[in-house]
């Protein structure tokens, strides 16, 4: 299946501090690219996966589920292990949970969730079909275009599988069950202008992580991509602060 353009995974070289960066729920890795260009600047080696099932069809979206996104995660992580001594991953949207796994799973240095739900803004998925109902069923899913960021950068689908919306679900009831398990540093970036997800979630993360080391912090005027609206300076700026807190080396 042909991947569409701009939806290619990227690797930008940089030290041997590696950069792992997750895309969210039908999206791509285009929406990282402006956050890995900033990471690689400040000497990171960044690695940015296509989660299996995106950046090619819907109807290819729909026979994946979060196990397989997962996985895609997972060699994205063996990948850049062969090339850094230490790695961080970051996510945006679906992508913060699927990062949270890995750090539970994984020795990961720092964790950094952007946006990530567990209580969603849309209330029609309290009345979304039983799943042996959903198999070829697709509702539409808009993105707000942000102005003056190039439609390069939200490359993603306009629907989304009934399927996937399931499996969806079920990754964010894994996660909520697992957070104590997290004991990694974490940093958690929320805005209170989240129109797809409930800002209450960042709450809901922070307070039930394991980690020692945590940090809630706050948007006030972003939408849902942090990582490409308005205060995406902001985000990138706070999340090297808080890759560089244990730079025992310089890069």
């Amino acid at each position: 299946m042909a991947i569409l353009k701009g939806a290619e995974p990227f690797l930008l070289y940089g030290s041997e501090k590696g950069v792992l960066l997750i895309h969210g729920f039908t999206g791509s890795p285009a929406e990282m690219v402006l956050l890995g260009k900033h990471l690689n600047a400040c000497g990171y080696t960044v690695l940015a996966p296509r989660l299996s099932g995106h950046g090619t069809t819907p109807e290819e979206m729909e026979v994946t589920n979060w196990a397989n996104w997962y996985n895609s995660v997972r060699d994205g992580y063996h990948l850049l292990k062969g090339i850094c001594t230490s790695i961080s991953v970051i996510g945006l949207s679906m992508g913060g949970l699927l990062a949270i796994k890995l750090a539970i799973d994984n020795n990961i240095d720092r964790v950094v969730a952007l946006s990530s739900p567990i209580y969603i803004m849309n209330k029609a998925v309290r009345f979304i079909p039983a799943p042996k109902d959903c198999k070829g069923r697709y509702v539409p899913k808009k993105r707000r275009q942000i102005q003056g960021v190039d439609s390069i950068y939200t490359v993603a689908y306009n629907k989304m599988p009934l399927t996937s919306v399931h499996s969806l679900l079920a990754l964010i009831r894994h996660i909520a069950k697992h957070l104590p398990d997290l004991q990694r540093p974490f940093l958690v970036v929320q805005s209170k202008n989240d129109h797809t997800v409930k800002y209450h979630s960042a709450a809901y993360i922070y307070r039930s992580a394991g980690s020692k080391e945590k940090e809630l912090f706050w948007l006030e005027n972003s939408g849902h991509l942090v990582t490409l609206d308005t205060e995406k300076e902001i985000v990138f700026a706070k999340i090297v602060e808080f890759l560089d807190k244990d730079r025992s080396n310089p890069i």
